[in-house]
């Protein structure tokens, strides 16, 4: 006689299979775990500290522990983390090298902190340098956002586009204009109202390239695609249409080469030519014409009263007689 009871077609598993099933979940669940988990490289984080091998903390019984923090944060080999790091490592020296170069240059600056919060030469170039990265991998948009943002609070423009190398300093900063394609090197100066700027429509390069060394015054303009050499001076207000020879100080409007200038020393090194001039330097050779010429004039003139002076006594004697 059959049942009203319905059988369910699911019997249980006898428990042996049943622990073969859950067992295999576990390992499927053990391997995903590990693939998941970053690769340990401890000789490669221990290197840091000048160590060759792999060294484990001991616990008292001679039995090893757990390997050391630092060997577990180390990232995978060949890795996109591990890839970031030396950039990392660039970016910092490249912002310590940044504050370090304004006391070197600027005998106001006291202390590091000061640096930091009060110089907005330091913010526009660090904000720069973030902005030029952007730029580099395609977020233009944002880019140009954070390039406007740091104008509004330094007065400071500078695309983020340009190309600017290490120890750049801005001092004073208000008004400088560095323009898309300008290429600026290492160790090189700006005062106050410098702009490097671009005469052409061409969407190619437009703006100057300025190598290292190079020391621009306070509101100079350079002008064009061209290149102010190596260790080149531009004094205070000079408008330079042209390239600039290596070592040789440039002034006036259009800016003319000086001649041979006096470089002041310190402890044998030479010292830091501040807004691109020495101290006592004539400040445009057309104006140094124009002196000789005005004291060539005062020679004249005094030679012509002398000789007035001499004729004088026979035009009186003429006029009696006559």
């Amino acid at each position: 006689m059959t049942s009203g009871i319905a059988v369910s077609p699911h019997r249980k598993a006898p428990p042996a299979a049943r622990r073969r099933e859950v067992s295999a979940v576990q390992q499927r669940s053990g391997r995903r775990r590990a693939s998941a988990r970053p690769s340990i490289d401890p000789q490669g984080a221990l290197h840091i500290f000048g160590q060759g091998g792999v060294s484990l903390r001991r616990g008292p019984e001679g039995t090893p522990r757990r390997p050391d923090l630092v060997v577990l944060l180390r990232p995978r080999a060949g890795s996109s983390t591990e890839a970031t790091y030396p950039r990392r490592q660039r970016m910092f020296k490249t912002l310590k090298e940044d504050i370090r170069v304004v006391a070197e240059r600027d005998p106001a600056a006291r202390s590091t902190l000061e640096v930091l919060l009060c110089y907005p030469g330091v913010h526009a170039v660090v904000i720069h340098r973030l902005a030029h990265r952007l730029w580099g991998a395609g977020w233009t948009l944002t880019a140009r956002f954070l390039s406007n943002v740091s104008r509004f609070l330094t007065g400071i423009e500078i695309h983020p586009g340009a190309r600017i190398g290490r120890r750049f300093f801005i001092d004073h900063g208000m008004g400088v204009v560095i323009g898309e394609t300008a290429e600026v090197g290492d160790d090189v100066t700006l005062y106050q109202g410098v702009t490097l700027g671009g005469v052409s429509l061409n969407p190619g390069k437009r703006h100057p390239t300025i190598e290292d060394g190079v020391v621009i015054g306070a509101g100079a303009a350079v002008l064009g695609p061209f290149t102010v050499h190596k260790g080149a001076r531009v004094g205070s207000n000079a408008v330079v249409l042209k390239e600039v020879p290596a070592d040789v100080t440039v002034v006036g409007i259009p800016a003319r080469p000086l001649g041979p200038q006096p470089v002041e020393t310190r402890e044998g090194k030479p010292c830091f030519p501040a807004y691109g001039t020495w101290p006592g330097v004539a400040t445009d050779p057309v104006s140094r014409a124009l002196e000789r010429v005005c004291v060539q004039l005062e020679e004249v003139e005094g030679r012509l009263r002398e000789l007035e002076a001499e004729r004088t006594p026979e035009r009186r004697r003429a006029t009696a007689g006559s």
